[in-house]
Parts: C-alpha cells; structure tokens; sequence
C-alpha cells in the first residue's frame, strides 16, 4: 500500500507518464475510507485509473494545477467533506479560527466556495480538460438553492464553476461509469445520460420520464416557488421512483438532474471498505501536527449508509438518500482486526455507525421493489406500522468485534435513533449499548421538547425520549453502572419562538439536564429547513412559519439553553424580559454557588438523578 501521487516525483517513481484523473480537494490529503477524496481515488485505482491528488491547491493562480501536467481524462474537484462556506463561517457569518480537515488545524487553507474557485482555476490551466465535480458541497448546491451567506437564491453549481458534469450523492458508481465513458472517446459534452450526475443542456423535450421545476427565475423570485421546487426534489430522491428533473435558466439553457443511482448493495460497500487505504494522514503534514479530523475517525468504522431518520435539518437525505444498506459482518470484522494491527491501537474503537448508527437495513421490505414512500416518512411523527425493526443483525456486528483479541472497547459515538430503539420489543440492543458500548455518557438528540417545534424539526415527541431515559438509567441500574446522558439540542429552529426557548430552559432544569454541545440552527443547503428559514412557510402545508432572524434573538435562545452558565446571566435576564416572562429571573438567572474561598463552583456535565 501507499498513498497516491501528490507531485511529480511520485508520479515518476510509479512510472507515470501522465495522470489519467487530477483529484482536486480542499482538504488536507486524508487516505481514510471516512474521506471522500480517499474513497473515489481508490475505487478509481482499483479499477486501472491512474488518479494523482491536489490537495488545497494555491488558488491565487492556476500554476498548482498545472503540477501533474495536462490530465488525460479530466479534473476531479470537491471542496472536502464539509462544505467551504460551512468550514469556514459560524452560523453567526464569522469567520472560524481553526480547520479540522487542515494540517495543524489551521484556518484559510480553502478558498470560500471552493468548488467554483478550484474549477476556475483549473479550467485557466487547461481549457480544453473535462472537470468533474462532486462531494457534498456541489450534491447540494446542484439545483437552485438558498444560500445563508449570501442571503439569495443562487442557482446551480453547474452553472458558476463551468463544471462540464456534477456528481450528487455517493459517487462511487457515477464517476467509474464517467471514466470508462470518457476512456472510450466520448466527448464529455455528449455524456449526459449517467445516473446521479447533473448537466447542462440546451433544450428539454418533455418525454414523460420528466418533471420540470419551476423556472430559476420563478424560485429566485417568489418563495411559493421555491417552496414547490423543493417539495418536488424532496419526493425524488429514491432511485426507483425519481424521474429526471429539468430547471429552466433564460430561454436556452437548462440543468438537468438525471435519477439518483442505486445505493450499493452489501458486496459493494463490502468491495469499496476493503480497498487498499492508507488509513491516516500524508506524511508529509507529519512536521505541522498531523491533520486533527482523523482522531475521530482512525479508530472508527463506517457499518451503513443513508438514512431514513428523517430529521428536517439534516441534508442526508438530500445526499445519502433515505434507502439504508449496510456492510456484512465479515467485512465490519475484518476491518476491526486491521485496526487492532496498527502500531498505534491502544484497544479502544471509537464507533461502529453511520450517519445512524442503529438503522442497519431498509426501513421495510417494501422499499426494495416500490422504493421509499414520496408521501410520508418512516419515523415521524411515530415508527410505521410497516417498518422492520430489528437490531440483530447490528447486534452480532457488534458482539463479533469487541470478541475480537486486541480488542477492549467498543463505543457507538454515531447518533443512536432512540425512537427506533423503544420501538423495539426486545430491549437486548438497549441492555448491550449500556453494558459494553457507552463511554460513562451516551449522547442523544431530542434537539427540543415543544410539540411544536419538534413537529417542525419532524422529531418525535419528547414523552419517547423520556422513556428512553428512563430505560436507560433502569438498565444502568441493573447492571450496576453509573452512567450519564448528555442530550443535543438546537436552538433558533424554524418554529421555535422565544417564549419555546423558554419552556425548553425550563424543561432543563425540571429535569436536571445540562446540555454539552448545543447547536445554532445552520441553514445549509438542501434541507427541509433552510427551505422553512428562506421562504418562512412549511412547504408540506405552506402555511406560515416563525423564523428567529435577529441576531440578538438567537443569541438569546442559545443563552437559554446554558442558563446555568454564569456568564450568560446577563443575556438570559434580557431573553426573559424580551419574552415577558420577567417572572423567571429568579429561576433562571443562575448564580452559581460559591464555595468557602468565595470561588463559583464548576458544574458537572451530564445527568444528575
């Protein structure tokens, strides 16, 4: 094994003459299966491509992209695994001091819109050379779309990087489909019929096989329409019902999305996960510190894909798609046991997951011949009669790896969907999560308690929760261990108004919990959300919606929901006045407790009972 060339040396040193794909990044070069970049530069090596790596190219000029010479085939370009505009602005437009994905964690290694900078620069360089992009930041921006930081409707990725194909979703079959299309002569302009990849195109014949979207102009003028564009891709993301969607920019030109691909199967992801992964960070970022996102992940494995959750804020199901697959238990155990070879184990691994950890096979039987329902979702607002709901499969996933020697720990640091877990008769899944797979906290996300709010964010009510909470401690009990619940929460969601941000601190402090991490709504691309946010109206029913714009205001409920921090006592005395609950100062104005040295006791993360 090694890592993939990232200069001409280690082109010569290969053999190579030339590159037949340039794989363009923002990301410090990561040869992980968690990465992107690593996973669509092994599957086309696997398959005789010869794939060099540009890793956050000097975007000042063209020069760095002229580092392997003329590519024979194209460019590949994404900005990295989180959009640029995310990686590099707070929800609060400031700019981020730190870079996960960069070596040393250094902020300002990425341009802002990445994939439309790199794809400039690159054509600079060779104007002729097909260029490809995809990774999340173009699947999401592939249509029109409202962007936050720009506050308006932008259109199509497409169209502002003079991309000549985008890739959306897992793009793993796409882009080998791409290559051998362009390796057998075939004009990148002319390839326009490749499941999950968007182009351009000068008419569009309405065949039957195609939806039209309302007109570019329409969405970026009227929110109704935006409102309909969406719900329109919302119900085409399955790869057995969609059909090809157009949308019309002026009088000649059009984007066109063809069907989402089909997710891999087993023996796919299988094939994909047993590639010949570096499984760590170039050496070459060794002298600035190594590159921080893979502490999270080296020790981690990737058990599922998609995801049939639902949640309004999460872009999964824009992305990944709502139909689940997941890998089969040899391939989990064989990746656990190269894990415990490598010098570094120290027997802890960190998650066996995806984007949920606990959904490990289609929703039901029925998705598999029909796809999923374009008029109503799995979870919410309870489990459908419908679904499947069993956790032996991941069970045995589970119990085979922490057997293994080596081995100490298994955690499950993914989200864990408790709606599914107390829809399931045998609690053996609850009882071994406690047992072997919490590390002293378990972290979950009720994200709110107010039916309203959570109806908005199509999460179940807090009562499942709740439940849940009650299991878990009851077991915990029973095993004899004292473990902690840390909930996620997100304040300032489309629906939730001041006076909700204050029944929620209420709620908390009824309860005991002190939240750990709380999230200010995001508005990214491709969620049922940021649809709520831009036109303030519900899409399913189009009725109005409160949005908390003002700055101060989302201040205000974040303060709330740390109100026992003492340096939020100012912000929450305000947030109660603003909401006319003056009545609560006392209650939740937290001073904390001096000791006998007249120094504020620290309070303890987690859940007191």
């Amino acid at each position: 094994m090694s890592f993939l060339p990232i200069n001409k040396n280690d082109m010569e040193e290969r053999g190579w003459t030339e590159a037949d794909f340039v794989l363009v990044t923002g990301d410090a070069y990561t040869d992980h299966p968690s990465f992107g970049t690593a996973i669509i530069s092994r599957v086309l090596e696997r398959f005789g491509y010869r794939v060099c790596i540009l890793p956050q190219p000097d975007w000042k000029s063209c020069d760095d992209f002229r580092r392997f010479g003329k590519p024979r085939l194209g460019f590949l370009i994404n900005s990295g695994n989180v959009d640029s505009m995310v990686n590099n602005y707070s929800v609060f437009k400031r700019r981020r001091k730190t870079d996960r994905y960069s070596a040393g964690g250094r902020a300002g290694m990425r341009p802002d819109r990445a994939v439309t900078v790199y794809c400039n620069r690159a054509r600079e360089a060779y104007h002729d050379v097909p260029i490809i992009i995809g990774g999340l930041e173009a699947s999401l921006r592939r249509l029109g779309h409202y962007d936050y930081w720009d506050d308006k409707v932008r259109r199509s990725i497409l169209l502002d990087s003079r991309a000549d194909i985008l890739i959306y979703g897992m793009g793993e079959k796409a882009v080998v489909e791409i290559a051998e299309a362009l390796d057998s002569g075939i004009d990148v302009h002319d390839i326009g019929w490749i499941r999950g990849t968007c182009v351009t195109a000068r008419e569009a014949e309405d065949d039957g096989e195609t939806i039209f979207l309302p007109p570019f102009d329409a969405v970026r003028d009227d929110r109704d329409e935006y409102c309909r564009s969406f719900m329109i891709q919302y119900r085409s993301h399955d790869s057995i019902t969609a059909k090809r969607l157009v949308e019309k920019y002026g009088e000649h030109l059009f984007v066109v999305q063809n069907p989402p691909q089909p997710p891999l199967e087993r023996d796919e992801l299988d094939d994909v996960y047993d590639l010949p992964y570096e499984r760590n960070y170039h050496p070459i970022y060794e002298k600035d510190g190594g590159v921080p996102a893979i502490d999270e992940v080296k020790f981690s494995i990737v058990s599922n894909r998609g995801c049939f959750g639902g949640c309004a804020f999460c872009a999964l199901t824009y992305h990944q798609g709502r139909q689940v697959r997941s890998r089969s238990r040899e391939s989990i155990v064989k990746e656990a046991k190269l894990l415990t070879e490598m010098p570094d184990f120290k027997g802890y691994i960190h998650d066996v997951g995806g984007p949920t950890a606990n959904f490990h096979n289609p929703a039901c039987k029925k998705q598999l011949k029909y796809g999923v329902c374009s008029d109503k979702d799995c979870m919410y607002p309870r489990p459908c009669s419908s679904m499947t709901i069993d956790h032996t499969e991941y069970l045995d996933v589970l119990r085979a790896v922490r057997s293994l020697p080596g081995v100490k720990k298994v955690f499950i640091r993914s989200g864990v969907r408790f709606d599914y877990v107390m829809a399931d008769k045998d609690r053996s899944f609850m009882e071994e999560l406690c047992k072997y797979h919490v590390s002293g906290t378990l972290k979950v996300a009720p994200e709110h308690v107010v039916p309203e709010v959570l109806a908005y964010m199509r999460k179940p009510d807090i009562s499942v929760f709740e439940q849940f909470s009650r299991e878990f401690f009851r077991i915990n009990d029973k095993i004899g261990k004292k473990q902690y619940m840390i909930p996620y929460l997100i304040s300032s969601h489309p629906g939730c108004t001041l006076n909700d941000a204050v029944e929620l601190a209420l709620y908390l402090k009824k309860s005991g919990f002190v939240p750990d991490q709380v999230q200010d709504f995001y508005p990214t691309p491709g969620t049922l959300a940021t649809t709520m946010y831009y036109t303030e109206k519900d899409p399913f029913t189009m009725k109005d919606v409160y949005v908390a714009k003002d700055l101060r205001e989302k201040k205000y409920q974040r303060a709330l929901m740390h109100f026992k921090k003492p340096e939020n006592r100012e912000t929450v005395i305000e947030a109660l006045k603003a909401a006319g609950r003056e009545d609560l100062i006392d209650e939740l104005a937290y001073r904390a407790p001096r000791n006998s040295k007249g120094k504020q006791k620290k309070i303890r993360k987690g859940q007191s009972r």
